[in-house]
């Protein structure tokens, strides 16, 4: 096997090629929202978990803590969530969904919606359902146990 086929083999490269392909896909169908597939995710987060911490956004989402605190700067810019003092332990900052972020969320969903229909008409709605499943495993799956 050449090198370059060797090349063609590797996990990472096919898995970050096939996200980068979809995510592009998703943010052209919520570009009249104003919002990327990113900032859709981090909305979606906070409305459905309610207010997080930073650190369990972050771990929901499987995100760096810079990479998030990049994302959420322009949504806190825009109004669409706000960083307060918990509940629980005032020490501790949490993120929220204002007023404004439930309706431009509630807006987006419909082009999810859109989004995800397209995605199953292309690539099949089982085959759909199976790979989530399988990306849901990989996500989950612990590979530096396995050195």
């Amino acid at each position: 096997m050449t090198d370059t086929q060797r090349f063609q083999e590797c996990n990472c490269l096919a898995i970050r090629q096939a996200a980068r392909h979809v995510t592009q896909f998703y943010d052209q169908v919520f570009a009249p929202t104003g919002l990327r597939a990113t900032q859709f995710a981090i909305l979606s987060r906070l409305r459905w978990e309610g207010p997080l911490s930073i650190n369990a956004l972050a771990a929901l989402l499987v995100m760096d803590r810079t990479t998030l605190g990049r994302n959420i700067l322009p949504l806190q810019r825009d109004g669409l969530i706000e960083v307060a003092p918990g509940k629980a332990d005032r020490r501790r900052h949490e993120l929220r969904l204002t007023g404004a972020g439930r309706t431009l969320h509630r807006a987006a969903l419909g082009h999810w919606e859109e989004a995800q229909q397209r995605f199953g008409a292309v690539f099949g709605d089982e085959r759909a359902a199976a790979l989530r499943g399988l990306l849901r495993e990989v996500t989950a799956s612990d590979f530096a146990e396995a050195g």
